[in-house]
């Protein structure tokens, strides 16, 4: 649905229950005439072709997953048309621009969203979190039968809810009227729909559509993707993408994801989600994303958190483990199921083969295979990777609990509470029960309420305490930055504390993104922050100024962006003009200063601190 270039035709009237009669009576006529051009005679077998898939239903809906690269969990699928072989049409993409040419696209579109719909009502049925990508043209979204075909009745024929279908709109279509488009834009939004903008950068209009729809997502055009690790001007401007979505509330998809190379550049500049073959190709079934690169995602990540709550927050799944029976691949049924029963608290098998996992049967799969009048025949001379679950839950040891969980409890229903496999460099070392990791992920929540900043999740006083003092316990000389926020007492007092939490959060995220491998980021409170680390480059604080400098920009209005400054009240309880936010930054070396406790660095930065705030106090204008 991604290949439109044509505008779409007014939608066909004639339709019955059960088909499109009207449609088959101009291609049957079309079919009888004896004065076909080479063009019409050419077209013949296409039409053929469509007039059959349109009779029959004769699509299938293949499901491809979109995964936060955050969390490691899995925000949606996208909806995919696949037509069966043989076809005379090369892609989906042919198959609707032949629909179009034709005057039937609202008749395909309508077939593909009801398979998808269709296929896909179980799964969300049963995982009511999870979102559905149906890709639709811009000009068909006005057509009255379309308006009423995505009504709630409609929905609710499928035990579907509207906050989970997200219309997804590509960018190189056509809108012929954008007031009337953005009107219909604005009705879905008013029903909970949620609307997505595909193939961002792959045209010019690109940035004028999402201004004007101002949707929740948008999809980044997999042409600036691939091989965005070698490409200079690919990564300024997704980078550029990323800061527009952060100052837009929009959230970004990568699409078309194919290497680990695009992945680590997408997560060095911060992009939320991707879909793409290295995550998932497109399937039939609603299959979670390959372990592996989910595994690789929560490693990348889990780096960035060590730079700020290692060791006081980090607890390892390794040290959660619990051990069950282990069989090789070609076990038999019936040897796992004495096994089992000979051992009845035990949950069941993990599936070995070169001492790596390769399946898990839980003890309740096993008993529904075996129940019945039949299941044992049919089951007992067969092996265990004929029966195993082989899409199962598989983490690498040192991975955090908390991380763990989150993926865990984003699983599909019947799988949410099986066990979680752990390995070491693809080695299997034990199992972890659901139980056991919500309760310590538990445990790690309640201290990081009691220990971290609840805005920005960073250190609190006591961590940043206890880092230094471990620091200077072991005689390691390192550097600890102070920075704070000028002005922003004035900005908050104008815009309000929801503004300055986003201030805030901006300079804590960008902070995190900027520092290098191993850093401790400490936020005292307020806008306060500490940096700890041992080699600073000597580019990180001009670039943390200058990111901040360009980024806060954002959040402030046109008028006062203009001025370069806000008036506010001044502690002196006079008005006062203020330049706009900005930041004051102060290093100590203990190697230099030789320090002897945490107090006494406190009380160095402190003095540096005022002593630059005094400079900066020189440029308030009292009115």
């Amino acid at each position: 649905m991604k290949a439109f270039t044509k505008d779409v035709p007014k939608a066909n009237t004639n339709l019955t229950p059960r088909g499109y009669t009207g449609l088959w009576t101009r291609m049957d006529l079309a079919f009888s005439s004896l004065n076909l051009s080479p063009k019409e005679y050419c077209m013949k077998p296409k039409i053929e072709a469509l007039s059959k898939i349109l009779k029959d239903h004769a699509l299938i809906s293949f499901f491809q997953p979109i995964v936060s690269l955050t969390k490691g969990t899995i925000l949606g699928y996208e909806a995919l048309t696949r037509i069966p072989e043989p076809s005379p049409f090369h892609s989906p993409g042919e198959l609707f621009d032949s629909a179009n040419s034709l005057g039937c696209l609202w008749e395909l579109e309508q077939l593909t969203r009801r398979i998808a719909l269709k296929s896909a009502e179980d799964f969300l049925k049963n995982n009511p979190q999870k979102k559905l990508f149906l890709n639709v043209h811009p000009n068909v979204m006005g057509d009255p039968a379309f308006m009423r075909g995505f009504t709630k009745d409609f929905l609710d024929g499928f035990h579907l809810s509207s906050s989970q279908i997200i219309f997804e709109i590509t960018e190189r279509n056509v809108i012929n009227d954008m007031v009337y488009f953005k009107a219909i834009v604005a009705h879905y939004k008013s029903q909970h729909y949620t609307i997505a903008i595909d193939d961002a950068g792959a045209g010019y209009s690109g940035l004028n559509l999402i201004s004007e729809v101002n949707p929740q997502f948008v999809k980044i055009d997999m042409q600036l993707i691939r091989g965005i690790e070698g490409s200079k001007i690919k990564q300024a401007i997704v980078k550029g993408l990323v800061e527009f979505s952060k100052a837009s509330f929009i959230d970004l998809i990568a699409e078309g994801v194919e290497t680990y190379k695009e992945l680590d550049v997408l997560l060095d500049l911060g992009v939320p989600y991707a879909q793409g073959y290295l995550l998932r190709k497109p399937a039939k079934e609603f299959l979670a994303p390959h372990r592996e690169a989910i595994t690789y995602i929560l490693k990348r990540k889990q780096m960035k958190t060590t730079r700020s709550i290692l060791p006081y927050t980090y607890t390892a799944v390794k040290n959660l483990l619990e051990n069950v029976p282990t069989l090789p691949l070609h076990t038999s049924v019936t040897k796992a199921y004495q096994l089992l029963r000979e051992a009845p608290q035990t949950l069941g098998i993990v599936v070995l083969q070169d001492e790596k996992p390769r399946g898990i049967l839980t003890k309740e799969t096993l008993s529904q295979k075996l129940s019945g009048p039949f299941g044992f025949n049919l089951y007992q001379n067969k092996t265990l990777l004929e029966l195993m679950d082989q899409d199962f839950l598989v983490v690498d040891g040192n991975l955090p609990v908390d991380q763990v969980s989150a993926i865990a409890m984003s699983r599909p229903q019947e799988t949410l509470y099986d066990f979680i496999v752990v390995e070491d460099q693809g080695h299997y070392r034990g199992i972890v029960t659901i139980k056991k990791l919500l309760e310590k992920s538990f445990e790690v929540e309640l201290y990081k309420a009691k220990h971290q900043n609840p805005l920005t999740g960073l250190p609190g006083n006591l961590l940043i305490e206890q880092k230094i003092s471990t620091l200077l316990h072991h005689k390691s000389p390192f550097f600890v930055y102070y920075i704070d926020i000028d002005y922003f007492k004035a900005y908050n007092d104008v815009y309000g504390f929801e503004k300055g939490d986003q201030v805030i959060t901006l300079l804590s995220t960008i902070l995190l993104q900027e520092v290098p491998e191993n850093t401790f980021v400490g936020h005292i409170g307020g806008d306060d922050f500490i940096l700890i680390l041992e080699n600073p480059p000597s580019s990180l604080i001009p670039r943390i100024h200058q990111r901040f400098s360009e980024e806060s920009m954002a959040l402030y209005a046109p008028d006062h962006r203009d001025a370069q400054g806000i008036i506010s009240i001044a502690r002196t309880g006079k008005r006062a003009v203020f330049p706009l936010l900005a930041l004051t930054c102060v290093a100590l070396d203990t190697k230099e200063t030789n320090p002897q406790s945490p107090l006494e660095i406190s009380a160095k930065l402190a003095s540096l601190k005022s002593t630059a705030k005094e400079k900066r106090a020189s440029a308030e204008l009292t009115l």
